[in-house]
């Protein structure tokens, strides 16, 4: 479904100076894959993000979707991003129907399918409500949906849950994968939270430092539907102490409590 080859992103200030984002990266994720990025501040994980949504244009390589070359944003896209960004003068119903207003593509199904999203994410009866009235966890639920409003077949989230607290934060977990087997998608999962990746996905993509490369690929081995007590299982500490040794290096006793945040 994505397909990344040889992709470098350079960014240059207005002095002359540059900054090597990202360096030589390859990867593939496959249709109905959920992929997390992981790795530390400043890596490029969203900046990959921003290269797959057509946002910005790769330095050198090649970016495909579909076997199509990625030159602009495109509209079989969705994106999450850390704040929800939603519309302060509209309600929870027009927010997640204004990306269809900004195609032209409202028809006379977009409330319906609006209803079944709000329905899906629990926010069935706040349709009339506006931003200030949800809580943190309800306004990311509304921006999930707007950003599957027009049914996209990849949606990419950069840090959705990073600003919400640890109890709301494991409740958008569950309920995201819920969303996720009922209405599947390519999926592509920026994250800080070691643990959270290794909860969600298929596969975790570990980072370096930057420039941004890939350091490894982790296979995921649990099965799903995926529950909290698998935190608990060897599979899942193992994957998790792997990416905290990548990541921080052979001795991470120091470091697990950090990442582990």
């Amino acid at each position: 479904m994505i397909r990344v080859e040889r992709l470098s992103q350079v960014f240059h200030s207005r002095d002359g100076g540059s900054v090597v984002a990202l360096h030589d990266v390859s990867l593939g994720v496959e249709r109905n894959e959920f992929v997390s990025l992981v790795g530390p501040s400043g890596c490029g994980k969203s900046t990959m993000l921003r290269l797959v949504a057509g946002l910005i244009a790769p330095t050198r390589g090649a970016l495909e979707i579909d076997g199509t070359r990625v030159t602009e944003p495109r509209r079989d896209i969705g994106i999450v991003f850390q704040s929800p960004t939603l519309l302060p003068w509209a309600t929870v119903a027009e927010n997640v129907l204004f990306p269809l207003q900004l195609m032209r593509e409202g028809g006379a199904d977009s409330r319906d399918r609006a209803q079944s999203l709000l329905d899906l994410v629990g926010l069935k009866g706040f349709e009339s409500r506006y931003p200030r009235e949800l809580s943190g966890g309800m306004q990311q639920r509304a921006a999930i949906c707007r950003a599957l409003i027009h049914d996209p077949a990849i949606l990419l989230m950069d840090e959705p849950f990073g600003a919400l607290d640890a109890l709301t934060r494991e409740v958008m977990s569950r309920e995201l994968l819920r969303i996720w087997t009922e209405n599947p998608k390519t999926i592509v999962f920026v994250t800080h939270s070691i643990p959270e990746a290794v909860f969600l996905s298929d596969r975790v993509i570990v980072m370096s430092p930057r420039p941004g490369r890939i350091a490894e690929v982790i296979d995921v081995p649990l099965e799903r539907p995926r529950t909290f007590e698998m935190e608990g299982r060897s599979e899942f500490q193992d994957c998790t102490q792997r990416i905290r040794r990548l990541i921080f290096g052979a001795d991470d006793s120091a470091v697990s409590g950090s990442a582990a945040a």
